[in-house]
């Protein structure tokens, strides 16, 4: 049966956004095999990820996206995604992948709490059973204690883990203040811009990676998990519901704890696995209903 020319298009476009969210959990590989700090890592992703979105704008004639003011909200979000990342990486060197990556993943139930309190973004019963389903997954995957005594690098990646999810989840709220007239492609470049600059200071204190295949890491850190997988998303968010986008957003997490499974050895216990369940899809369903019920926010991967 002969298909549609629309149907090898739409396919391409949900290729985009798997591609997209896979990239992006590439980073905690890519930290862990440099050996680098969590600054020098986040510093270079962003920095790189910039200069690669700046060549992208020259090539296809859209530099004039860039010859406006960004609003405050752009210029703020750039500090948050400096953070969320820089704790995001620095969780991921003290406690598994899994942890790390399920805690921040926590981030769009703690903002659609504050939305609910300061936007107006009113969460129904519905939402409230799938946010206590998440925070009990979250405690499942900690197996009902937090008590890291015995283990203290955990407790410091927990730490880290709940940075990263406050700046990741501050992220989100000041995203949905963004003016709509500011293209996606303009504040994505800023951010990156101004995540970058933040961290300029602590890098000039720091001496530069001395082997060439540290810097070829880092290179990598900027194209796929940083400029290819921003751009496989925004083209992909122009084409698809998104509620279908939302739901292929969470191939980030499963491609992370697949990642600590397959390179690096971490296991995790049939409680934990049961609690990574639980929130992948409590988070899944959080974003059917939203969309069901609020405006499309689709700046999710201006970030990490």
């Amino acid at each position: 049966m002969m298909t549609s020319p629309a149907q090898p298009i739409a396919f391409s476009y949900l290729a985009m956004a798997a591609l997209s969210a896979v990239l992006m959990g590439t980073i905690g590989v890519i930290s862990r095999f440099t050996g680098l700090d969590a600054q020098t890592v986040t510093f270079y992703r962003l920095a790189f990820a910039a200069l690669l979105m700046l060549g992208y704008l020259g090539f296809s004639h859209k530099l004039h996206l860039l010859r406006c003011r960004p609003s405050w909200q752009v210029l703020v979000n750039g500090v948050l995604l400096a953070s969320f990342i820089l704790f995001y990486v620095e969780a991921m060197n003290h406690t598994s992948m899994a942890n790390a990556i399920m805690i921040v993943y926590l981030a769009p139930i703690a903002a659609s709490i504050v939305a609910h309190f300061f936007l107006r973004e009113r969460l129904t019963a519905v939402n409230l059973l799938l946010i206590a389903a998440a925070l009990f997954g979250f405690a499942m995957m900690q197996e009902f204690r937090l008590d890291f005594s015995a283990n203290e690098a955990e407790g410091i990646g927990l730490v880290y883990a709940l940075l990263s999810l406050c700046t990741y989840a501050g992220f989100i709220v000041i995203n949905r203040l963004v003016p709509g007239s500011i293209h996606v492609f303009t504040r994505t470049w800023y951010q990156l811009a101004v995540g970058a600059l933040c961290l300029l200071p602590f890098m000039l204190q720091v001496e530069p990676p001395a082997a060439a295949w540290q810097w070829g890491w880092l290179v990598i850190a900027g194209l796929f998990p940083g400029f290819l997988a921003i751009l496989f998303a925004v083209m992909a968010l122009r084409h698809l519901p998104a509620a279908v986008f939302g739901t292929l957003v969470y191939l980030e997490p499963i491609a992370v704890v697949l990642f600590g499974w397959l390179i690096f050895n971490e296991t995790l216990s049939p409680l934990q696995m049961s609690g990574c369940l639980i929130i992948l899809v409590s988070g899944i369903s959080q974003g059917w209903f939203s969309t069901r019920q609020s405006r499309v926010h689709t700046d999710r991967f201006a970030l990490h």
